[in-house]
């Protein structure tokens, strides 16, 4: 059995491991020079920027056989993250079982789909090469596709648009006046920065969201939280727990200018910022509505208001896309514009087919790509071995297909959240998932 793995960043290499350590064949495939994927700063697969660190804290980010050095930081940077995942794919022996600067073309099923034939491209000199493999784990990533907004007038601005896919550092803010679209963690980010460095900053929001600190009761607030879900305590009393510490720490978000919340807590991704209402209240930062439309001068805003800005930065998140899969929309059961899959893992078309990384969980990522991975290794071991077990974990998975892991929270409906989960109610499903493969046949 020979599976290919596509993408070296921390899904794609904890994949390649778990195959590995499973004792099945597995080759990587790799369109940039090293490790890292979205981590490895100033590669083509990346996507952060030179002052990013990592908005969950280092205990549940983690892998959870392989931890960060006690050195590190509660929140390690971009070079730490690189550095981490450049050790954790030498300590594996995974270097050697990826291809490097092989930018994958084409995944196409051969004939009814029992195998899969990846073409990839060399970037230096476009040298095409092919190989066949009993599967494909898919874990290119879905932040890396940039979504751009239109908005009526947008070309006839004169100034400069950019997505945040290609801001790399505060050079292209400093001594312009800058508008930065988006309330995630990204745009959160992007605005402080420009409050530091531009001449004048104005953040478009179209919701307001809670701004959560990156410490809460002495630790980081992550880890705050899971201690309370260890406690068993409700959902709706860790609610109010947490809107009572902002209120008690910030106070009222809307008395800064920033909009009123239309959620609840733990109804959207989190975004981890204590900066930005600091640069709000001494006034660096003017929070503004949505772009209603632009002129060549700057933007005006569904409420009527204006900003003669030079610089736009859209910070609106990313298309989840699979270039190089021949019929992406088939086999990946295309819902809207999203794929259907089951455990977010699973594709319900072919059982040789898996995707990787397309979560967005409420803290750290990696310890759930350690046990996708695992499911991954498992699930093909058992198919070669105790197929009935296989297919029966197949079946019961695919009859789920698209269920939110949410732990009991609705999530806001839209794009940003279709990946969203709670880490607790979809890392318990993994588990059980791969305690269904252990039983008898």
């Amino acid at each position: 059995m020979s599976i290919a793995v596509i993408g070296a960043g921390p899904h794609g290499l904890s994949a390649l491991k778990a195959l590995l350590q499973n004792g099945i064949d597995a080759e990587g495939f790799e369109r940039a020079a090293d490790v890292g994927g979205n981590w490895n700063y100033g590669a083509p697969t990346s996507r952060v920027y030179r002052s990013t660190h990592l908005i969950s804290s280092k205990p549940f980010t983690q892998f959870p056989d392989f931890p960060m050095p006690d050195s590190y930081p509660d929140y390690p940077s971009h070079v730490q993250v690189k550095e981490y995942l450049t050790s954790y794919a030498r300590h594996f022996g995974l270097v050697d079982r990826i291809r490097f600067d092989a930018e994958v073309v084409s995944v196409a099923p051969v004939g009814d789909g029992a195998t899969w034939r990846v073409t990839v491209r060399n970037p230096a000199n476009g040298d095409l090469s092919s190989s066949e493999h009993d599967g494909v784990v898919i874990a290119n990533g879905h932040n890396w596709s940039a979504k751009i907004p239109q908005y009526p007038g947008q070309d006839s601005f004169g100034g400069q648009i950019i997505h945040s896919a290609d801001y790399k550092d505060a050079d292209v803010l400093r001594g312009r006046r800058v508008l930065v679209v988006g309330a995630g963690n990204t745009g959160c980010d992007v605005a402080v920065e420009s409050a530091q460095n531009a001449t004048r900053t104005w953040h478009s929001t179209r919701r307001g969201y809670y701004y959560n600190p990156k410490y809460l009761m002495g630790r980081p607030s992550d880890q705050t939280a899971d201690l309370l879900l260890a406690l068993r305590i409700p959902l709706a009393l860790r609610r109010q727990m947490f809107k009572a510490s902002l209120r008690f720490a910030v106070g009222d978000f809307t008395k800064f200018g920033l909009k009123k919340p239309d959620h609840r807590f733990f109804e959207t991704h989190p975004i981890v910022n204590q900066q930005l209402v600091y640069y709000v209240g001494q006034g660096d930062i003017t929070p503004v509505d949505d772009i209603a439309t632009f002129d060549r001068d700057g933007v005006v805003f569904t409420d009527g208001g204006r900003a003669d800005v030079d610089l736009v930065v859209f910070c609106t998140g990313y298309l989840v896309t699979f270039p190089f899969l021949v019929d992406a929309a088939l086999h990946l059961d295309w819902h809207n514009d999203h794929p259907r899959l089951a455990l977010h893992l699973f594709t319900t078309k072919h059982r040789n087919l898996f995707v990787s990384g397309l979560i967005q969980p409420d803290s750290g990522q990696w310890t759930l790509a350690h046990w996708q991975g695992i499911l991954i290794a498992r699930y093909l071991e058992a198919r070669a071995q105790r197929p009935a077990v296989a297919e029966r974990l197949y079946a019961d998975a695919t009859r789920q297909a698209g269920r939110r892991y949410s732990a009991g929270t609705t999530y806001k409906d839209s794009s940003r959240h279709y990946y969203e989960v709670a880490h607790q109610d979809y890392l318990q499903s993994l588990q059980d998932a791969i305690n269904a493969l252990e039983v008898p046949a």
